[in-house]
């Protein structure tokens, strides 16, 4: 494949996140199944991750990752122009979840507000998407944040799904920049073999009260083994094309940021791109997989443990419902 993707310029100034203050251990959740202890950390691979309260709402704690941001970066909201919600599951049906995150966070009103949602690679494309605004001069400085409550769609019958998730919120704040960071290469692609794999039936149009629903229709569902089967043959070929489209080889990758889907998926890419520990994001043994604030909060460790560097390639990569493969090669 020749390189037919043009560089993006887009500058990462500002990254934080938030996080519930119930901090939940593998050991609790044992004690909640009544398992003996040590039989949830050997099934997910979690020594711990963080749950909501039913009082902490999603647009709060996505409020809260923006305005750490802000803070911390001495950043002033009325300089921002547009705020992206990138998040996986929206507070509800109408009106949509980044209006909320704008009446809960620190944002001016009147500013553009929008959502952009791919599941678990919502970030991915909304940093492009993003990219490709700034670059046409519409907004100057935007704030991108996902922010799930997976424990809100938890089916504790199910062991599978309900022991990896957490909990969280995650910002970024970009600019066009002066033109030397940016997208080197970028691919989003939807297989729907896999549309059942992973599902919420509820929220929408297909069940809901007037079409039938179920109380089951409400939780997450996940088919583990063949979702897993079916991401594994075909992610490997999808970062080939990636990295063609940016005519690099993994070894020209700095960095590799994946999507905290699992301790399973996490070591399996590491292996088959033999990856060392040091080179690959994983902060899922303190979080858990976290939706679409997975792969933002992952890009935010690697700021600030010094592994974003300029001039040094990372590459942003990850499976989603759909089923959806995301990947982005960006030079910090």
């Amino acid at each position: 494949m020749k390189k037919n993707f043009e560089f993006l310029p887009v500058k990462i100034i500002a990254s934080a996140i938030a996080l519930p203050n119930l901090k939940v251990t593998s050991e609790q959740i044992d004690k909640k199944l009544n398992k003996s202890i040590g039989y949830c950390y050997k099934r997910s691979g979690i020594e711990y991750r963080y749950h909501a309260d039913l009082q902490i709402q999603q647009s709060d704690l996505a409020a809260q990752a923006i305005a750490n941001a802000l803070n911390c970066h001495q950043i002033s909201p009325d300089s921002v122009d547009l705020l992206i919600s990138a998040s996986a599951i929206p507070v509800q049906a109408l009106p949509y979840t980044a209006s909320h995150i704008l009446q809960a966070s620190c944002l001016p009103q009147g500013i553009a507000t929008l959502d952009i949602n791919v599941s678990c690679v919502s970030f991915l494309a909304a940093l492009n998407i993003a990219a490709s605004l700034l670059n046409s001069n519409t907004y100057r400085r935007i704030v991108i944040v996902s922010a799930d409550l997976a424990s809100r769609g938890l089916d504790w019958q199910d062991e599978e799904s309900s022991f990896i998730f957490g909990d969280g919120a995650a910002c970024v704040v970009v600019e066009k920049g002066d033109g030397q960071s940016g997208i080197i290469s970028y691919l989003l692609e939807t297989y729907t073999d896999g549309i059942n794999y992973c599902e919420i039936r509820a929220g929408g149009t297909r069940c809901n009260f007037h079409t039938g629903l179920e109380n089951d229709d409400l939780l997450f569902h996940m088919q583990g083994k063949p979702l897993f089967k079916m991401a594994s043959a075909i992610v490997e070929p999808f970062i080939e094309r990636l990295l063609a489209l940016a005519d690099m080889s993994i070894n020209d990758i700095a960095t590799v940021i994946p999507h905290q889907a699992s301790h399973l998926s996490l070591e399996h890419m590491r292996k088959r791109l033999n990856l060392s520990e040091e080179t690959i994001i994983n902060i899922y043994r303190f979080r858990g997989n976290q939706v679409a604030a997975s792969i933002p909060s992952a890009l935010h460790e690697a700021i600030i443990t010094e592994r974003f560097k300029a001039d040094l390639p990372v590459m942003l990569i990850g499976t989603a419902a759909g089923l959806t493969l995301g990947g982005m090669i960006l030079l910090p």
